[in-house]
């Protein structure tokens, strides 16, 4: 019998007004949403004061302010007994939420995206980064550990879902490229950790012709460059099809990633991609991925390479299967649902 009652408890900020609910993080829409047709979900989360560009739509969410409102809103979901609890990374509120939750012999799991690990080394230091490995330690060995790609956690001791936000509208009506110059396209972040401002040095350097089309929130205005055009953040998803199709290579320079959306995005539309050797483990069994070096001349022929055998390798991504959002959906259910059988 499934379980009629499932908390996501998540760290992200959501903004409120007016009893409504906003976003940026995409992610912070689709699971609770999607989740609500399986389940009745209550989603709590931290309050934000900026508003977000995506709407909510789910009527069950408490956004606390401060730790305190937001163990209070934990302590409030036990009135449903037979409840699941779905925490979404590991974090300090996260972790002390599974304090009690443990305490109280809740069943729990935990939904990982990534390790947490370099994000804590970035925030905390080195010398202060096992203060997040305690956390995580004490989480995933008490709990039931979902991840979004088999690097994050020994796979004997978690679900392996595929993360996806693809629906119908990204695997039809495809359309051919101009490949009369090279249109890189950066979706994302513009923040140092997604590499882009590394890419940006590089592609002042290129000699061939090429523009480069950045899609994400950014505050740095300094961007100058003829052959570079801000389209800032793009909620309405038939939009940002629609500017993978003018372009003809992505670009994805992180210096870190788990299983990046845009990456699926990308190849949903026939689109190859460009990473950097950092994270050459994304690319699995998927066509049309190519990784080159940090540097202008592998990036140049590379990107040359694509250009000039471009049919056959949009031929090649024919044999990508892609999870859709449906699917992911799904998985998650079922391994909460499952778990006890």
């Amino acid at each position: 019998m499934p379980y009629k009652d499932l908390v996501i408890v998540n760290n992200e900020k959501i903004f409120e007004e007016n009893g409504l609910f906003y976003c940026d993080n995409l992610d912070l829409k689709i699971l609770p949403e999607e989740l609500n047709s399986y389940y009745k979900v209550e989603y709590i989360v931290r309050s934000s004061k900026k508003r977000g560009y995506q709407k909510i739509n789910l009527k069950n969410i408490k956004a606390a302010s401060n730790i305190f409102k937001f163990i209070f809103f934990i302590l409030k979901t036990f009135k449903f007994s037979n409840a699941r609890y779905l925490l979404i990374s590991i974090t300090p509120y996260t972790f002390f939420s599974f304090i009690i939750l443990a305490l109280f012999k809740k069943k729990v799991f935990v939904y990982l995206f990534s390790s947490g690990h370099e994000e804590y080394k970035h925030i905390l230091g080195s010398r202060f980064v096992w203060i997040y490995n305690i956390m995580f330690k004490i989480v995933t060995s008490y709990s039931k550990v979902i991840v979004c790609h088999e690097r994050l956690f020994d796979k004997k001791k978690s679900h392996l879902v595929y993360i996806s936000r693809l629906d119908d509208s990204w695997l039809r009506n495809h359309k051919n490229p101009l490949l009369d110059k090279i249109n890189f396209l950066y979706v994302g972040r513009v923040s140092p950790e997604k590499g882009i401002f590394d890419f940006l040095k590089m592609f002042n350097q290129i000699k061939f012709n090429a523009q480069l089309s950045i899609v994400g929130n950014s505050e740095n205005k300094n961007i100058s460059n003829k052959n570079i055009k801000l389209f800032g953040y793009i909620a309405d998803p038939q939009s940002l099809i629609d500017i993978y199709d003018n372009h003809n290579i992505m670009i994805l320079p992180s210096f870190t990633e788990a299983t990046p959306y845009v990456v699926d995005e990308s190849l949903s539309r026939k689109r190859p991609v460009i990473i950097f050797e950092d994270i050459a483990y994304i690319v699995r069994d998927k066509k049309g991925i190519f990784v080159c070096k940090r540097d202008i001349d592998s990036l140049s022929k590379t990107a040359k390479y694509i250009i000039d055998n471009y049919t056959s390798i949009q031929e090649s991504m024919k044999k990508n299967i892609l999870p859709t959002k449906k699917d992911m959906i799904k998985q998650i259910s079922d391994i909460i649902q499952n778990q006890d059988s």
